[in-house]
């Protein structure tokens, strides 16, 4: 696959419109005391979020969170001892991974939630046997 400059230009110039709408970062660090990671923004703003909520640092030691980098664009951390980028923008938007890694993270919150209807339902499906065996077909002789 060959890049041309016109697709290089295109992709410089919306770079351009992307850092006149979103400020850079100009620090990133792990305050390990608040077990958070805590990006400095141009505009004096400091966004914290814990390293369980975003893509790629749910499972990191404290030792993989130090040493981040800031992209030289600015819009961008990355957390080299993870191989894992954090894209400021979306942060801004809300959003720490892709959708299908959001909505894993929501089906799971969902699949532990405990209710009384819930209880029931599985203590009424263990008296009929439990979950049902799936059926095996013959194979056609």
């Amino acid at each position: 696959m060959t890049i041309t400059d016109k697709e290089i230009a295109a992709a410089n110039q919306r770079g351009v419109g992307k850092k006149a709408a979103f400020p850079v970062a100009v620090s990133v660090r792990y305050d390990r005391r608040v077990s958070r990671v805590v990006i400095t923004l141009a505009t004096g703003l400091e966004l914290a979020f814990s390293p369980k909520h975003a893509q790629g640092l749910e499972h990191a030691h404290p030792a993989d969170l130090t040493g981040a980098e800031i992209s030289p664009s600015g819009l961008g951390i990355h957390f080299p001892r993870l191989d894992a980028d954090i894209y400021i923008p979306a942060l801004l938007e809300g959003f720490l991974g892709s959708k299908r890694w959001i909505a894993a993270q929501i089906g799971k919150i969902g699949g532990a939630n405990k209710s009384a209807a819930k209880t029931a339902a599985a203590r009424a499906n263990g008296k009929l046997g439990g979950r049902p065996k799936k059926k095996k077909e013959l194979a056609a002789a």
